[in-house]
């Protein structure tokens, strides 16, 4: 067996569930770690050498009063996907809804029978008091359950014990009246709230709709009608006008404009022929093509991106961490605080017993954290799911926190700020030919996917010179890149470099600088230490990049361009967008400059997920935008699918939206439970009304958290 496994539990839909469920999972023998995501209520446990015993990790699951779902259990993560099961056939809405007849059942009693009397046990009982009793035990027989169960495992002090308590103690009282409406509207609330989870996570589930079911598999002459997760790699599929392409791949017939907006969340069809990489779930628009499938249904882009939304979901902000441990001594604060409140009044000042154990009551009611529990994951989990609905994906609540207080914002160039498909301008010889040189220079840089390398190799092409493929070829960290050309040592050099290897006159260093000056980039052709040239290229910024600079400027965050590229061209760029930069960076160079420039705040460095990968990792966020590319996915801390410029400020207001929204959560929690709490002390507030506070507070607290999926960050 694995060493980790995961699985979906029915029934977790708050935050507070969470903790009693991880503390018992991993007090069972064989049990590494466990961890319960709320967002997409999964564990995921990791084992001892040896594994553990999948059965007692289910009873235990059981007896705390969940279950495992059926079908998801596995060693990967599973996307189920379905609609939202109708509130009344639910298990709390069926508590509900019993509830409530009870209720109005006892009422009826009320109205009609108000002073018929039962005799138990010598006492004369009212018996429409009765009738509310039965009513508050029989809807907290779940609840009571749950608190017993957890405090066997470890966890006394939960919500579940606190309402428990409040109700048995509000019926030996005699308030049973009340006890009933408590146990009423708690049911409701967490109804409510269970509803909203669901959707939260159905919005997110239904990214793993995008991909169609069924694809037209070609072999020969044959197209075949197959279930889209048969398909293997290198397989040939048929996409006709309006169909889903049902796998990653590249189009080896055809071309087409692809709607992408389920993926990147641009709304914009763009056009695709062959040799062009698609995505599974895009929608071809008008013509019809042919895909080689690249990634099964178990790793294409879809998957990846479940897969990271729900990594993400798991990971705890800040601020989700420290309201956890806070709940921690919260919890069993308010439970002393009420026994407190109940006894110090009657006991030492004369004070009326009922009254103050009411008052205590009151007290742990309004005390249920549950409201400022889910304050913070809630608000995370809408707000990752609206970033990864419109191409923003975050590797965390950590991450999604922390973009919003970046002071600076570093930029690579080529890629980044510009489109990353640079074309040759000009080429200058100094000796030899310029065929005999192209060829020379294309040899050395076919063997580089660098963009400014392919844009040589293209130029060469396009020139019909024939070139070979040096040997031996390396880069040259920043400088460039060499290799064996026949027996000479051919180097395609900046031209800082190149003055270190060979001999640059004056005239030659002018043409230079007239090139730089008009922010092209130059690839200085040296053969051994003969100077043989120059090419000159130029990468067009993006079209979005000059407005996202703006944007980011009205935010108060300084940006800087940090390129390898010379000086001259990287001012002449930077002048264009309103940046600062810093050129002639070798890659550690940018390491020491993201490190000086976290002495002024936090700091994000944005690159292409690829050459930029240490500076990126420096820096306190690192965001690729790579288009997709499995680098750029795994690299940094948050990924661009769009791969515009533009979803840098989108991503800093998404996470100012999200903090907005927590922090509004959390101060209207503890608004309504100061309010409640100088209310009951003044003797104003019944039980009902106290468990508003908790109740009412999670299901606004919820409903506010859900308007993040609304949310447009590039507004």
């Amino acid at each position: 067996m694995s060493n980790e496994l995961t699985m979906k539990i029915e029934g977790i839909d708050c935050p507070s569930c969470v903790g009693p469920i991880e503390k018992a999972v991993c007090a069972l023998p064989g049990v590494k770690d466990a961890s319960v995501n709320y967002g997409n209520g999964k564990i995921r446990l990791n084992f001892e050498e040896g594994g553990g015993d999948i059965e007692a990790v289910k009873k235990t699951i059981n007896k705390l009063g969940y279950k495992i779902a059926k079908n998801e259990t596995g060693h990967a993560s599973g996307h189920a996907s379905g609609g939202l099961e109708v509130w009344y056939k639910t298990k709390k809405g069926k508590l509900v809804v019993f509830t409530g007849v009870m209720l109005v059942l006892a009422t009826l009693v009320f109205i009609f029978a108000k002073h018929a009397v039962v005799s138990l046990g010598g006492f004369e009982i009212e018996i429409y008091e009765l009738g509310y009793a039965v009513a508050a035990l029989v809807a907290l027989m779940p609840m009571a359950k749950k608190a017993f169960a957890s405090a066997r495992a470890g966890s006394p002090f939960t919500i579940d014990t606190l309402v428990t308590f409040a109700v048995v103690g509000a019926i030996a009282i005699q308030a049973s009246v009340e006890a009933a409406v408590v146990v009423f509207l708690f049911a409701l609330g967490e109804m409510l709230e269970s509803m909203a989870t669901a959707k939260a996570r159905k919005s997110v589930q239904a990214l793993a709709d995008l991909a169609p079911k069924m694809a037209f598999l070609v072999k020969g002459e044959d197209v075949t009608e197959v279930a889209a997760d048969t398909l293997a790699s290198g397989d040939v599929v048929e996409i006709q006008p309006g169909g889903r392409v049902p796998a990653d791949g590249v189009i080896v017939s055809g071309s087409t404009s692809l709607d992408e907006s389920s993926i990147t969340g641009e709304s914009i069809p763009v056009r695709r022929g062959i040799d062009d990489a698609v995505f599974a779930g895009a929608i071809n628009a008008d013509g019809v093509i042919r895909l080689r499938v690249d990634k099964t249904s178990e790793d294409n882009m879809i998957a990846r991106i479940m897969n990271l939304v729900e990594e993400a979901e798991a990971g705890k902000s800040p601020t989700a961490r420290f309201i956890d441990n806070f709940s921690k001594y919260y919890t069993p604060g308010v439970l002393l605080a009420g026994i407190l409140v109940g006894t110090i009044a009657p006991l030492f000042f004369g004070g009326d017993w009922m009254a103050w154990i009411y008052k205590g009551l009151a007290i742990w009611l309004i005390g249920c954290p549950c409201a400022l529990v889910l304050s913070t994951p809630a608000a995370i989990t809408s707000g990752i799911a609206a970033g990864a609905r419109k191409g923003l994906l975050m590797k965390g609540g950590v991450v999604l926190e922390a973009i919003g207080k970046v002071k600076t914002i570093a930029f690579d160039k080529t890629g980044t700020l510009t489109a990353g498909t640079p074309k040759v301008t000009d080429i200058h010889v100094f000796k030899g030919t310029e065929t005999d040189m192209m060829s020379l220079a294309a040899a050395v840089e076919v063997t580089s996917s660098h963009p400014l390398a392919e844009a040589i190799v293209a130029k060469a092409e396009e020139q019909g010179v024939k070139f070979s493929r040096a040997k031996n070829a390396k880069a040259l960290s920043g400088r460039g890149v060499a290799g064996m050309v026949g027996k000479t040592l051919v180097t395609i050099a900046s031209p800082r470099y190149a003055e270190e290897i060979s001999k640059i006159d004056d005239t030659a260093r002018k043409i230079f600088l007239d090139f730089e000056e008009q922010g092209k980039t130059l690839g200085v052709v040296i053969q051994g230490k003969t100077l043989l040239g120059v090419i000159a290229m130029r990468d067009e910024l993006r079209e979005d990049a000059r407005a996202a600079m703006d944007k980011l400027g009205a935010m108060s965050i300084k940006t800087i361009m940090l390129t390898g590229d010379n000086a001259r061209t990287g001012k002449a760029i930077a002048a264009q967008l309103g940046m600062e930069v810093q050129a002639e960076l070798m890659p550690d160079d940018k390491l020491a400059t993201i490190e000086s420039l976290k002495a002024n705040g936090s700091v994000a460095m944005v690159g292409d997920g690829i050459n930029d990968a240490p500076a990126l990792a420096r820096a306190d966020v690192g965001i690729a935008m790579g288009g997709g590319t499995d680098v750029a996915l795994e690299t940094a801390d948050a990924a661009l699918l769009r791969g515009k410029v533009s979803g840098i400020p989108a991503l800093v207001n998404l996470s100012k939206a999200t903090m907005r929204n927590i922090h509004q959560n959390i101060a209207f929690s503890l608004i309504l439970k100061v309010v409640f709490l100088i209310t009951t002390m003044m003797g104003a507030t019944s039980l009902w009304m106290a468990i508003l506070a908790d109740t009412g507070a999670t299901v606004i607290v919820t409903l506010n958290a859900l308007r993040l999926l609304r949310f447009d960050p590039y507004r």
